[in-house]
């Protein structure tokens, strides 16, 4: 029999809106024994609301599977909401025929705390909760049965497993290890990607459509790419006609990465493509102390707010990059600028951004106009009920 966790009075009514987060303060106490990761009946009074994976170790101290109270969590539950979410994604024009695409988003899905990617034959898993850990065999079994893919690997190392109570897990959990690095090709560029060693589960899917838009904007272009990781937006840059592309990344092994994918396109011209090692926040300066001037700059920084403790912190180094990116911007130029902070919402970014253009005099002497909002692909959804699934956040800007 389930522990049932009691809710304190008013705390039911995030769930009723399906909102799929019980935090501490909102527990009354727990009826019975529960492990990390075990299913417990979520109780309003002596009515059974939901069924969620207890996570003592976590301010997250339950997570929701199901509102419906007779749901069954159980191997045959993941192997539905496996197969749904594979499904949808089906169902999009957009998606089919993807060699890169992200299968399962977390609580958008339905399963919090599970990340799968699928590359060719390969799909890497993330568990960042306790009731994800919990069901591994369960959830893998399920994606093989969905995809038929070949092999699953983890890659359960980001920091926030920490805060679960959760160590560090990586390696095979389906099939052997490929004799190279899965290669997939979006908009027709090849991409190698790094599953073991690069970041996340080995790159960034979620920006699929922004490199996109990065190739049909890029024609007689002098292109600055900041953070720019295994070159995802530096190839798209070059394959839509940049007259030249340089790359700053404080990372030597993603340049690397970077350089080999160039690689895979000899089409491409190398000789329009520059890569440098070093702080991206120095580089600006030096850039702009140099005169250097660009016509499409994208800046695309890795996580400064993981939650919203590290908002003002992460608002200072939004507001540094974005201050020197106009700065170094031809007139009629264009800046795509993206945050992936949980902690920072679409209303503060937009406002950092606009603080930066005024400091950097573009609001007395030049326009600078927002011309686009930029979000995630269509693999990476956001449930209605859920919004802090809205991550990554992007702003297309033109200034005169």
């Amino acid at each position: 029999m389930s522990a049932r966790l009691l809710l304190k009075p008013g705390k039911e009514r995030s769930l009723f809106r399906r909102h799929p987060w019980l935090f501490a303060g909102s527990v009354a106490q727990l009826d019975g024994r529960a492990r990390p990761g075990d299913t417990v009946d979520v109780m309003d009074g002596d009515r059974l609301i939901a069924k969620a994976a207890w996570s003592p170790a976590s301010q997250i101290r339950a997570r929701v599977w199901s509102f419906d109270p007779n749901e069954t969590i159980d191997n045959a539950f993941f192997k539905r909401r496996v197969a749904a979410a594979v499904a949808r994604r089906q169902a999009l024009p957009a998606l089919r025929g993807q060699s890169g695409l992200r299968i399962l988003h977390a609580e958008s899905d339905g399963l919090p705390g599970v990340i799968a990617d699928q590359y060719g034959d390969m799909v890497v898993i993330q568990l960042t909760s306790a009731g994800a850990d919990k069901w591994r065999a369960a959830i893998v079994d399920a994606i093989v049965k969905a995809t038929g893919c070949a092999r699953v690997y983890e890659r359960s190392d980001s920091e926030v497993r920490k805060l679960e109570g959760l160590e560090p897990t990586t390696g095979w959990v389906h099939g052997a290890a490929p004799e190279t690095d899965p290669i997939i090709e979006e908009h027709g560029v090849k991409m190698a990607v790094n599953y073991a060693g690069g970041h996340k589960t080995g790159f960034y899917l979620d920006q699929r459509d922004n490199r996109r838009m990065t190739r049909e904007l890029a024609a007689g272009r002098r292109v600055l790419n900041c953070f720019c990781y295994s070159g995802g937006f530096s190839l798209q840059a070059l394959a839509g006609g940049a007259s030249e592309v340089i790359s700053i990344d404080s990372s030597g092994p993603a340049l690397a990465t970077a350089q080999q994918n160039l690689e895979l396109n000899p089409e491409l011209s190398a000789s329009k493509c520059e890569w440098r090692e070093d702080d991206v926040f120095q580089a600006l300066r030096n850039l702009h102390k140099a005169g250097e001037k660009f016509d499409l700059i994208i800046l695309d920084p890795p996580k400064f707010a993981p939650s919203s403790a590290h908002a003002e912190r992460a608002a200072r180094a939004y507001k540094d990059i974005n201050l020197h990116g106009f700065k170094l911007l031809n007139p009629g130029g264009l800046m795509m600028t993206y945050s992936c902070s949980g902690g920072i919402g679409l209303e503060l970014f937009q406002s950092i951004v606009a603080g930066a253009a005024r400091d950097a005099g573009l609001v007395t002497n030049m326009g600078a106009r927002i011309v686009q909002r930029l979000q995630g692909a269509a693999d990476h959804p956001i449930d209605l009920a859920f919004p802090e699934g809205e991550y990554l956040k992007g702003l297309l800007v033109q200034v005169d």
